[in-house]
Formats: structure tokens, sequence, C-alpha cells
């Protein structure tokens, strides 16, 4: 049997960082995403003749062959596939070790800030479902993904990304103590996704970076903080809520003029979250005519969301040209993580 799985990368569009423990255990956060057209892909193949399991990751270049002789260590650089299949095997099938196949590819490279890791891990969870024919929901699957990358893999990261690429669309998310998370999806009307589509520019920076890291460094400085800095999150959490309102009002100038604040808020949870390249591409975006930006995911690099007039996209398109990175083309999509057999 051939299975085949895909689940969706997502934009942060507001409240990225209080997703994470111990603010949101203390706290309660809440993240504002939204999932677009590009993937993570998992493709499970379980006629392999060997006693092995062999996963490929296509994109990076990387292949493992383990013999099911001997132990699966959580280790190397495709950990996560290790411990999705461990986890699956262990858990869903009485530890009994299926020699299988499974090949991965990503629409985006590690570190981009669209929550790629977690969606991989996302999409190969869907793909065991499908083969092993598993009870397992939305919330089931969000949440065994994200114990798999937090717990088994012992990753730092926050909690948004594994159930966007599960559920899929517009949500605005709920994070409280105990893992305790609530998907709100939210109605959008097809001309507000137009609009916000229109003056959206995705732009890559060329540079990927460790999120983990980039998180780790984050939690210690709101653990030595002498308050600013958790106020800042504070303020991060508090445009969470107006950019929803805006965007359901559908005051996109609102929502641009927002998520200004909202960028200068996140910035000072930590020195990481931005560089002299992510500057420097500000000053330039916002000389040209761009309304504000801020960068998905942790920040320190990846993907930069920049809101524009979209008379005036031409504008800052030009303005982008002078540096490495490059735009890309999106939509947004309502679709959640999807498998089927072949």
């Amino acid at each position: 049997m051939k299975v085949r799985s895909r689940a969706p990368l997502r934009l942060g569009i507001a409240g990225g960082g209080t997703d994470v423990s111990p603010y949101s255990d203390e706290f309660g956060g809440c993240v504002l995403n939204a999932t677009i057209n590009m993937y993570a892909y998992s493709f499970i193949d379980d006629s392999v003749s060997e006693n092995e399991v062999i996963f490929e990751a296509k994109d990076l270049g990387i292949c493992e062959r383990i013999s099911l002789d001997n132990e699966i260590e959580i280790v190397g650089k495709l950990l996560l596939h290790r411990a999705v299949y461990k986890k699956v095997m262990d858990r869903y099938n009485n530890g009994q070790y299926i020699p299988l196949k499974m090949t991965t590819q990503s629409d985006a490279p590690p570190g981009s800030g669209l929550g790629s890791s977690s969606t991989m891990v996302v999409a190969m969870l869907e793909g065991f479902r499908q083969l092993l024919s598993l009870p397992l929901g939305e919330y089931d699957i969000a949440q065994l993904a994200y114990e798999i990358e937090r717990v088994d893999c012992s990753l730092s990261g926050g909690k948004q990304d594994q159930y966007a690429a599960t559920f899929g669309g517009f949500n605005f998310m709920e994070f409280y103590e105990g893992d305790r998370v609530i998907v709100n999806p939210l109605r959008m009307r097809k001309y507000i996704i137009s609009e916000l589509e229109s003056s959206l520019i995705l732009f890559f920076t060329g540079a990927s970076r460790d999120s983990a890291k980039i998180i780790d460094d984050q939690i210690k400085s709101l653990k030595k903080d002498n308050g600013s800095r958790l106020e800042a999150m504070h303020q991060v959490k508090s445009s969470a809520y107006k950019i929803k309102e805006l965007l359901l009002r559908a005051d996109i100038q609102g929502v641009a003029q927002e998520f200004h604040y909202a960028w200068q808020s996140k910035k000072a949870t930590s020195e990481s979250i931005s560089n002299a390249l992510i500057n420097e591409i500000e000053t330039s975006i916002l000389e040209a005519g761009a309304l504000s930006m801020k960068v998905s995911g942790a920040g320190g690099g990846g993907f930069m969301m920049i809101f524009v007039d979209p008379e005036k996209k031409i504008d800052v398109f030009k303005a982008l040209e002078r540096f490495d990175g490059r735009v890309h083309k999106f939509q947004f999509t309502n679709e959640g993580a999807y498998s089927w057999t072949i």
C-alpha cells in the first residue's frame, strides 16, 4: 500500500510567542494564523521487502536505512522522522515495527518561519493515521505532534504550528495551562481574504534560522526580565485580539497599522527577533511605500510578511530586488492535513 499525505504551512499573523510555555501556562496565550498553499508532504510505502525502515528527506538530500533488528534511536539529522515512526509503532501498533519507506519533502526550507518542522510532523502523522486506520481527530494529531517535538525530541517551541497544520484555514487559537488548546475557526468573507492576499507580500530573506534557539533566548529573556519584556509579550497578545477584530471587520488598513505595533512589541521580547539584515530590509521597504512588516514565526530570518497598498506593490518589489531573498506568490487555503491511498 502507498499512502500520500500533506499538511499546509502557515503565516503567523499575530500573537506568536504567547503560545510558548511558561508564558501560556501563567497568562494564557492567543495566536491568529492562517494556512497557505505551500505544503509539507509525506509518502509512505509499506511494500519494503527487507526487515528495515527507510527514511528519506528528498528536499534535504538525506536518506537513512535502519534495520528493525536494532532499536530505533531518536538521533541524527532525521530526528523527527524517527520520533514519529517510533511513537506511532509503540503507541498505536502494539510495539510492532512495520518495514516501510517514508519519503518527505517540503515547499519551504527548515527555519523558514512558516512552521515547516511541525507541519512535516503533522503530515507524517496524517499518513500513519491513514495507513493504520487510526481513530485520531484534529486535536489528537496536533497534540501528538506537539508531544513528539517538544517532549520526545526536546525541541523548544510553541503550540500553534501543529494546530494550524492540522486544522487549516484562518484560526484564532487560545493556549492555557496543562496543554489545553482551543481552536476557533474564523468565518472570513471571500472579499476580505482577497484584499488581504492583495495587500501582503511574502518575502524569503534568504536566511534560515534555528527557531528553537530563538525561542530558548525568548524564554531566558522573560525569566531574567525586569518587567519590560513581559509587558512587551502582553502587548503581543493584545495585538492578536485587535487584529482579529479588525480583520473580521474588513479593516485591512487598521490591520496593517496594528501589524506595525505588534512587530515593535515582538522585537522588544528578545534581542534575537531581529537583526541587521531584517532592519535594513524594513527601512528599505518602508521608504518604498510599504505600510508595515513582521517576520513570520520566531524571528531572526526566514519569511517576512509585508503589508502594502496593492497599488504600490511594484515599488516595494523594486526595493526588495537589492536583497538576496525572493518573493513567493501564495494564496490562503482552508484545507488542513489530508491523506489518500493509491
